[in-house]
């Protein structure tokens, strides 16, 4: 008799082809020695069926595109920094039942940040996409006092066919937050002028998978600082086992 799980943990997100999470959790619960525990990718084509997952008994969720921002009419209640970011990307279920919602995505990001800048001083920065993950990056910038432009295929943000020298000059922190490079799709990119980078620019890409994408390849050969989304991934992964073993 196969026994039953005790504490369930899973992901939830659309499409879930390759994910990081699954393999990540089991490695930890067998190095903490937590037979009991499982994490199980949830690909939903839906977000009203998360209420199917719920039903399921799960202790908490982590989510990602596209349903950071969707999942918000399901929770009871959002933690202080979900609630200005307005997006959530863990999900823990109380022993009453309440669902609450936490961003541990800002922590990830701005701890990965800092670490990546190494004391360089950014004024601005350009955060290409306008989705979900790229209000916690928002989030973070803000705190810092960086201050950000948007970039969009389409008004009322900056558009990449907008996107010229002065621009370039202007921010030397460049944020890809869009799943654009991502794996299976690793010959696309950001349309922005890598023509114009130079050996002052921090290229950050929130994608993970590939190691190198496109928009850092591009960014390399001009001499840019570059960093992909792994740390940010383990740092957020971490948050978020905390906030789900809370007492």
């Amino acid at each position: 008799m196969i026994p039953t799980k005790t504490h369930k943990l899973g992901l939830i997100g659309y499409p879930l082809s390759h994910t990081f999470s699954p393999s990540y959790f089991a490695k930890k619960f067998e190095e903490l020695g937590m037979p009991d525990c499982e994490y199980l990718a949830y690909s939903i084509e839906t977000i009203d069926l998360v209420l199917g997952i719920f039903d399921k008994g799960v202790n908490g969720l982590n989510v990602t595109i596209p349903y950071k921002e969707q999942v918000l009419p399901f929770l009871d209640e959002l933690s202080e920094e979900a609630f200005q970011i307005n997006a959530v990307n863990t999900i823990k279920i109380e022993n009453d039942g309440r669902r609450v919602g936490y961003n541990t995505d800002a922590y990830g990001f701005e701890v990965s940040l800092l670490n990546f800048l190494e004391g360089a001083k950014i004024e601005k920065a350009l955060v290409l996409g306008t989705g979900g993950a790229a209000k916690a990056i928002k989030y973070v910038l803000k705190k810092m006092g960086i201050e950000i432009t948007e970039v969009s295929r389409k008004p009322p943000f900056l558009t990449y066919a907008e996107m010229n020298q002065k621009v370039m000059d202007q921010h030397q922190l460049i944020i890809n937050t869009t799943p654009l490079g991502m794996y299976p799709n690793e010959e696309v990119c950001p349309d922005i002028p890598y023509t114009m980078l130079t050996a002052k620019h921090f290229l950050y890409d929130l994608v993970y998978n590939p190691e190198k994408t496109l928009f850092l390849k591009k960014g390399e050969l001009s001499g840019s600082k570059i960093k992909n989304g792994h740390d940010m991934l383990i740092l957020q992964a971490e948050k978020s086992w905390e906030i789900w073993n809370q007492k």
